[in-house]
């Protein structure tokens, strides 16, 4: 059994999803690992994680509509706004969806379906330096 670990950095835009999927699959592909287990891991608690469609783009605009009611920036309830209206919405939607994804790998490639992607979700509205610890495991 070999490991393989990398920390991705990623400059996001501001808040929506950035398709990572191309650099995770290089790496994975570099490491040499055939078959086994890829763990990504956000060091953020305003960014999350998603495997998502890939195919129309209105997936994401849905997603963001969906989130902006379901968590709108500068809610009344929030006593946290230390770093503006959209710091604890943000948390809120961290919370929500994942700071964690396992992949399995075959054949040296993820195991992604047709129409799946892997997204790094910016909840700010500014954009921001990202990182994303990479593991995989496997032979």
């Amino acid at each position: 059994m070999r490991q393989a670990t990398h920390i991705l950095r990623i400059a996001t835009r501001g808040r929506g999803l950035a398709d990572i999927t191309e650099k995770v699959s290089l790496w994975t592909t570099a490491s040499s690992i055939a078959t086994g287990l890829l763990t990504l891991f956000i060091r953020h608690t305003s960014a999350s994680l998603l495997v998502q469609e890939n195919a129309d783009p209105q997936v994401q605009r849905d997603l963001e509509r969906f989130l902006a009611r379901l968590v709108p920036d500068g809610d009344p309830l929030f006593a946290h706004t230390l770093e503006g209206p959209d710091d604890m919405p943000a948390h809120v939607r961290a919370a929500l969806t994942q700071t964690q994804l396992c992949i399995p790998l075959v054949d040296g490639r993820l195991a992604l379906g047709t129409w799946q992607g892997i997204y790094l979700y910016e909840h700010r509205r500014r954009g921001s330096q990202r990182e994303v610890a990479l593991h995989l495991i496997g032979e």
